[in-house]
């Protein structure tokens, strides 16, 4: 197995520096947040009664995870769309929001496009691309941002500038006291699971090598839900492994009482709970139950508890822990965590159809 302590292991599979775009999340969060302080809008954004968020992939964990974050605050609707078209729903009192780093993501193009028909209320944020053009040519407000990486590295600008549009339009309560306890949180949790903590000190190490030729089973639930999305899909990205996710209370429904068959899956999966003492507390109790089902069948499962007051602070604390542990379990398998040749590969056929 690959050392995880030796720089040696980093020169030999981190070719393009991803480790520095995940441990420095902190300050991306802290300068996207800066950075937007400037967008405004027209007075009819303000008469909303729906907001749709456009994305896929590491373009649309910012809209999942904000989603989460103020359900209970936003009073209308926030709604994630993966795919082509529009909803039904959608009007001239909708917000919609194309998130496409890029710019090209063509679900994301064809959804805002079918958005301006619909009339709605047009807002896009890239890095160029075909979004930032259409965006100008149909004169909707543009947000362009600058940060060279992954789209999945650039979830720090996804999210503060998600945050910030929402309360720029009176959606949501003034965010920078979160930001600023999230920012600290992550910088101080950096200090016990960096790369420069050996091993036998080191959480997210100690974690990764746990999963290592194990299936990622990550739980998650209210606002650790999307979070839950994020660490599989790192573990997708980074690591090029397997991993399936699940949330809360829904699991108690359905997914426990899967436990039972086939039973040699038991020693190959391994599921993390992420939590946060804000959880509900019967959906705590839901979660400790379903880990004393797993540990009944032979299925070995641990909990990771976010930091922080805030459930932005505590959200982005587990964001970047289950981000190291993928980084880390990239090493362990040997490969590169920025490529990523199968995504590739599928938009070279799509584009040659």
């Amino acid at each position: 197995m690959p050392d995880l302590d030796s720089p040696a292991t980093y020169a030999a599979h981190d070719l393009r520096g991803m480790l520095a775009h995940i441990t420095g999340l902190p300050e991306q969060c802290e300068r996207a947040w800066l950075e937007s302080a400037g967008i405004s809008f027209p007075e009819a954004f303000r008469k909303v009664t729906g907001v749709l968020i456009l994305g896929l992939g590491g373009s649309a964990i910012g809209g999942d995870l904000l989603r989460c974050l103020i359900a209970d605050e936003c009073p209308v609707p926030v709604v994630l769309h993966r795919d082509y078209g529009l909803p039904g729903w959608v009007s001239e009192r909708t917000l919609v929001l194309a998130c496409s780093y890029s710019g090209n993501t063509e679900e994301t193009l064809s959804a805002f496009g079918a958005a301006a028909n619909a009339g709605a209320r047009l807002f896009a944020m890239t890095t160029g691309g075909r979004l930032l053009q259409r965006a100008r040519e149909l004169g909707a407000v543009c947000y362009c941002y600058h940060y060279e990486a992954q789209p999945r590295a650039a979830l720090g600008y996804s999210l503060m500038t998600l945050l910030r549009v929402m309360d720029r339009l009176g959606l949501v309560r003034d965010k920078s006291g979160e930001v600023a306890e999230a920012v600290t949180v992550m910088r101080s949790w950096l200090t016990e699971i960096g790369p420069e903590v050996a091993v036998t000190n080191n959480a997210a190490k100690a974690l990764a090598t746990r999963l290592y030729r194990r299936l990622p089973v990550i739980y998650g639930a209210e606002h650790l839900a999307e979070v839950a999305r994020r660490w599989k899909g790192q573990f997708n990205e980074n690591s090029k492994s397997w991993a399936v996710f699940d949330v809360a209370p829904e699991l108690a429904h359905n997914t426990i009482a899967g436990y039972q068959s086939p039973a040699r899956l038991a020693p190959l999966a391994h599921t993390v709970v992420l939590t946060a003492p804000s959880l509900h507390p019967r959906v705590q109790a839901r979660l400790q139950f379903a880990r004393e089902l797993l540990s009944s069948r032979g299925f070995a499962s641990e909990a990771v508890e976010g930091r922080g007051q805030s459930r932005l602070a505590q959200a982005l604390s587990l964001v970047l822990f289950g981000d190291l542990v993928s980084y880390y379990l990239s090493l362990l398998y040997g490969v590169d965590p920025w490529e990523i040749a199968n995504i590739d590969a599928m938009k070279r056929r799509m584009g040659a159809a």
